[in-house]
């Protein structure tokens, strides 16, 4: 293995939940974590929020799209300036549709500007190439998964579950040389997770999401509802697999008849019976699941997983990782892969054909 020294790379992620940009900073090599760096945030507003909303499920070229680059770009460019210190970023952009068999993958959001404005080697653009030679093109967290498994110096399988605006999970093998090797991961997306409950609150409220769960815990979850959509065919895929954030966009109206709080009690459960039911495809148990993206700051849902899930649940937080920023994390840790001509998916994690170093590489002038 060709050595490398560490790195300050810096990493933006804006999700599926569109609440707003994540950027955080890693000390890496691309195969360890060395040390954690400063992070900041920086909210959507809601009528920012409101373009992305009009902008999803379209593709460059499409008219709604440059408005909602102009939110992302400036976004990003109001956080990352405030960092100093970085000599890679990884931009990942806002993901406004995915369909891997159909016409591919669509982050808006033009890396190449970041470059001129930091000064910095900008990767971006990181899915197209896993989705173009077959892969699904997510999830990309995994590779980064297995490093922070290395660095809790875990010994047993265990799994880090995101619950963004989609949920999902990356089982691990801690014990294999590195996450490129056969049977060290297998990633994949679990179903529904914040997107349909967001939805819900604000058709239904006109309010961002369910703070603290408090509308769900006030009502009663329609399990005969989840019983018949766990039936849907997707979830006996094998992985890996991955699903647009608006795959089951008539999950909101099919809870017509349900009040908001029952409506809400259901979608929350749901994100959870999600989770439950991807356990079927592990290649072994595993003894703990740690928890990241905004799902862990709903102690409804995280009451759920617990409730339908045999082994130990966790916010990442209580091993002291950052839950509000390891997406971010993860890009900048696949930033340097990316500059190292390394690895950055592959068949266990995205179902590409082969291992696959993704993303465009823009240079200052």
């Amino acid at each position: 293995m060709r050595k490398y020294g560490a790195l300050w790379a810096l990493g933006a992620m804006s999700g599926t939940s569109l609440d707003g940009v994540d950027a955080a900073m890693i000390k890496t090599d691309g195969h360890a974590v060395f040390a954690f760096g400063p992070s900041a945030y920086r909210p959507y507003s809601d009528e920012e929020r409101a373009v992305l909303r009009a902008a999803l499920g379209h593709w460059p070229g499409d008219p709604e799209t440059a408005a909602a680059a102009e939110v992302v770009e400036t976004a990003h460019a109001e956080v990352l300036s405030r960092f100093t210190g970085a000599e890679v970023l990884g931009f990942h952009g806002q993901t406004l549709a995915h369909e891997p068999a159909g016409r591919g993958t669509h982050q808006c959001g033009n890396g190449a500007i970041f470059a001129q404005l930091l000064g910095l080697p900008t990767v971006w653009d990181f899915r197209s190439a896993d989705v173009t030679i077959g892969g699904q093109g997510a999830p990309l967290a995994p590779f980064y998964h297995f490093a922070l498994a290395r660095h809790l110096g875990a010994t047993e399988p265990l799994a880090f579950l995101n619950l963004g605006g989609v949920g999902n999970i990356t089982w691990i093998d801690p014990t294999a040389p590195g996450p490129e090797n056969p049977g060290a991961l297998l990633a994949f997306d679990t179903g529904p997770a914040n997107a349909p409950l967001n939805d819900l609150m604000q058709v239904r409220l006109g309010k961002a999401l369910d703070e603290d769960g408090a509308l769900a815990a006030r009502g009663e979850v329609d399990e005969d509802f989840l019983a018949r959509f766990l039936r849907h065919p997707w979830f006996d895929l094998a992985p890996p697999k991955s699903l647009d954030r608006n795959a089951f966009a008539d999950l909101v109206a099919r809870l017509d008849l349900l009040s908001d709080a029952d409506a809400a009690a259901t979608l929350t459960a749901l994100a959870a019976a999600c989770v439950a039911q991807a356990q079927i495809h592990f290649p072994a148990p595993v003894t703990r699941i740690l928890v990241t993206g905004g799902g862990r700051l709903n102690p409804v849902m995280l009451g759920e997983l617990r409730r339908r899930i045999p082994c130990t649940i966790l916010p990442v937080e209580d091993v002291g990782l950052d839950g509000d920023m390891l997406e971010a994390q993860a890009f900048a840790f696949l930033a340097v892969r990316v500059l190292r001509k390394m690895a950055t998916s592959g068949p266990d994690t995205t179902g590409a054909p082969a291992l696959v170093g993704g993303g465009q590489i823009s240079r200052p002038d």
